[in-house]
């Protein structure tokens, strides 16, 4: 057992002192497993309760933050499920207390009375482990540290309310630390440092990075790669944007992502593609930076490249292919929309049940041979699916697509749907290879906005006659 705790000892440290390096590492007073068992529990109170008392000053205060931290590093998944859980059970509103102050402050009629029982009632609301996750921010890369326990709360809070409630803690905590006018916007390019690079790789969830040449394409003359990054995270990008200096809209991925493409003259490009967005922090999630981040791209881009006319992008569509065949399991006979959806779907997906290498033939549309034939019928149905996807699939008043909605939110339009745009195995499988330009046209963006706001979708007129 002793031998299999030291390597992750070691470990541990070392992430401890990425963390907050303080100096010398904090010594815990007290050895906790890594599953946290029931025994131990009562040594992650007693560190609790005593960043609680806030006894002594700063420093010692800091000092039992970083402890409780360095605790909590030390654990294994189990482990930090159950610190999670006893800080949220046991460390949250005392509901009785709140009731009673409630209760005086109903029958009291004193004016004074009033405002002070009002400045409790504000006191008792907070929970007492708010101030726990405060002292962890006061320590350097505390941020941080509170980023990646959102990650792993995340995992456990759908199923235990307890913990969906601290996951609000911590959401609202980091909303309030991550507003838009804290963050600095960066570009990354082959001159930044290698540690960087290497997070930007990692972090790539939409075009995979396949090599550190294919990197040095994305950030040649005639691209650019934009970053959000927070002070108390300076190496950590939470966001980030690939961009495209092109002459036209472009409607393939792959094009963009030759590295074997002549590199074109950025000054005289006319048109702006964004071809990838991707968060980086899994803690932040439902934190908003996308929007701002377009926006002060296209500012940075506009101020610095006056030819640039046209700012779009080539854009995924992650929902389709689930989209296309839950309608195929869901035919009906009626002559509705929906079952020309399902009909449709369900003819599609025989086809392509039948096809050994789908990609080949959606890329197949062109010549008199059958396979072109059967190519170009699948091109029309699919085309006008996807648009009726795009339209109809909705998730309340929503757009079912998460990257149409976040585009349509921000103010863009429907340009075109585009066939064999993206045929990797990521692009077939999400959405049999087809990609979406949405356009910004910038004295537009307001108006459609707000018309998305009330339930319209904006959309050029080809996209709309692919509509059924």
């Amino acid at each position: 057992m002793a031998d299999m705790q030291e390597p992750l000892w070691d470990r541990t440290r070392k992430l401890i002192r990425e963390y907050w390096p303080l100096g010398d590492p904090v010594v815990l007073k007290d050895v906790i497993g890594i599953n946290l068992p029931k025994g131990d529990l009562g040594k992650v109170r007693r560190k609790i309760h005593g960043c609680l008392e806030g006894k002594g000053g700063e420093v010692s205060a800091r000092a039992r933050a970083a402890e409780l931290g360095e605790a909590y590093l030390v654990l294994n998944a189990n482990g930090r499920r159950r610190f999670l859980t006893l800080l949220a059970e046991e460390y949250d509103v005392d509901h009785e207390t709140v009731e009673a102050a409630m209760t005086a402050l109903r029958e009291t009629d004193d004016p004074q009375q009033k405002r002070h029982l009002t400045m409790e009632l504000r006191d008792l609301l907070e929970p007492p482990r708010a101030k726990i996750l405060r002292q962890f921010n006061g320590l350097r890369g505390g941020v941080k540290f509170l980023v990646d326990l959102r990650a792993d709360l995340m995992r456990w809070a759908k199923d235990n309310q307890s913990l969906s409630d601290l996951d609000k803690d911590v959401y609202r905590l980091l909303v309030s630390w991550f507003d838009i006018g804290f963050l600095d916007l960066q570009r990354i390019t082959w001159k930044s440092s290698a540690e960087l690079l290497e997070k930007f790789i990692r972090y790539e969830a939409v075009h995979e990075i396949r090599s550190w040449k294919d990197l040095k394409n994305r950030l040649e003359e005639d691209r650019r790669c934009y970053a959000f990054f927070h002070p108390s995270m300076p190496g950590e990008p939470l966001i980030f944007v690939e961009v495209a200096l092109v002459n036209g809209i472009s409607t393939d991925v792959h094009e963009l992502l030759d590295e074997k493409a002549p590199m074109i003259d950025p000054d005289k490009a006319d048109t702006a593609i964004f071809y990838s967005i991707s968060n980086c922090q899994e803690g932040l999630a439902g934190v908003s930076f996308g929007n701002f981040l377009i926006k002060r791209v296209v500012a940075d881009l506009v101020s610095s490249m006056p030819g640039l006319k046209n700012f779009a992008t080539l854009s995924p569509i992650p929902g389709f292919a689930a989209w296309l065949n839950q309608q195929a399991e869901n035919e009906e006979g009626s002559e509705t929309e929906q079952s020309w959806a399902s009909t449709t779907a369900a003819e599609v997906k025989t086809i392509l049940s039948k096809q050994n290498n789908i990609g080949d033939l959606l890329a197949s549309t062109s010549g008199k041979s059958k396979r072109a034939e059967l190519a170009r019928q699948l091109q029309q149905q699919l085309l006008s699916l996807c648009a009726t996807y795009l339209f109809k699939a909705k998730r309340g008043s929503q757009v079912a697509d998460r990257v149409a909605h976040f585009h349509l939110t921000n103010g863009a339009l429907i340009k075109q749907i585009n066939w064999a745009a993206n045929l990797s195995d990521k692009g077939v499988e999400e959405s049999l290879g087809m990609m979406v330009n949405y356009l910004y046209d910038l004295p537009s963006i307001e108006k459609q906005h707000e018309a998305y706001r009330s339930g319209e979708i904006s959309a050029s007129g080809a996209v709309k006659k692919l509509v059924k």
